[in-house]
């Protein structure tokens, strides 16, 4: 909190008070009175240069993305061994309720975008692989039982080698695209924190949404989708029993997690262990 005002106050945006507005991998801040979203991450973990770069280019094709501060360079600035970026913070709209319908049709304006973008970005097999190597780490997952590391670790593995033998088009993505990651705002919605962008199937981001959601998206293919669902599952549960993780309630949503897993494998009729 202390780097993100030091930044801001020397790029004369004034910071007397910092208010947080999520606190897990990264830091938001609102800035307060110059009024400006600060993002802060450890210098070590992070891509914000490619968060950067990928928010201007796609707010210039058009996309539902929410825009870097006009007021200083649009940058990243490390600092204390932190990077911090400087985004435009938006008044919610009320309500702040977002209609299935609408948030389809910004993911669908999103893609679009995407589709004209050659930007060297993960495929997200890296992203199941890294989720992998935390389910085999006893060290960085020590509260997690045998056997749920195991349906994890299966899970993982299968559902990404299925997925792509599958041969669906690919395209850079989102990577997350959940409701914590769109804002409701007076002028619309916009799409937030494009740090996890990847490569891989549509599908693959509709799985973030909630359901009823892809059913205003056009051209999905719902075996696909249903595959990338568990997927996505497996990854979000395998972070929760990260030492590490700073998810309010994480434990608890893990254990939920874990035997959502078990229904949809079993309404799969899917035998991973084979």
């Amino acid at each position: 909190m202390a780097t993100a005002r030091s930044v801001a106050s020397s790029l004369d945006l004034t910071a007397d008070d910092a208010i947080v507005l999520h606190n897990s991998n990264k830091l938001t801040l609102r800035l307060l009175p110059g009024d400006v979203l600060a993002r802060v991450a450890p210098v070590a973990h992070q891509v914000a240069e490619l968060e950067v770069e990928l928010a201007q280019r796609l707010a210039r094709s058009g996309c539902p993305v929410a825009a870097l501060d006009p007021r200083v360079k649009p940058r990243v600035y490390e600092r204390d061994d932190f990077v911090v970026t400087l985004w435009t913070y938006y008044e919610p709209a009320t309500p702040r309720e977002v209609p299935s319908a609408d948030y389809a049709a910004a993911l669908e304006r999103l893609h679009a975008g995407m589709r004209t973008l050659d930007v060297p970005t993960p495929h997200f097999a890296d992203r199941v692989d890294s989720a992998q190597q935390l389910v085999a780490s006893r060290e960085r997952t020590p509260a997690l039982a045998d056997a749920d590391r195991e349906l994890l670790g299966d899970t993982l593995r299968t559902l990404s080698r299925v997925i792509i033998e599958r041969g669906n088009a690919e395209q850079l993505l989102h990577g997350e695209p959940h409701p914590g990651n769109l804002l409701a705002t007076k002028g619309g919605l916009l799409v937030i924190d494009l740090e996890t962008c990847c490569r891989g199937p549509v599908e693959f981001d509709l799985a973030h949404a909630p359901e009823e959601v892809s059913e205003h998206y056009p051209g999905l293919e719902q075996n696909l989708l249903r595959q990338c669902r568990i997927l996505v599952l497996a990854m979000i549960t395998t972070w929760r029993w990260d030492r590490g993780d700073q998810l309010p309630n994480g434990r608890r949503l893990g254990m939920e997690w874990l035997s959502q897993i078990r229904a949809a494998l079993e309404r799969e009729g899917r035998d991973i262990h084979g």
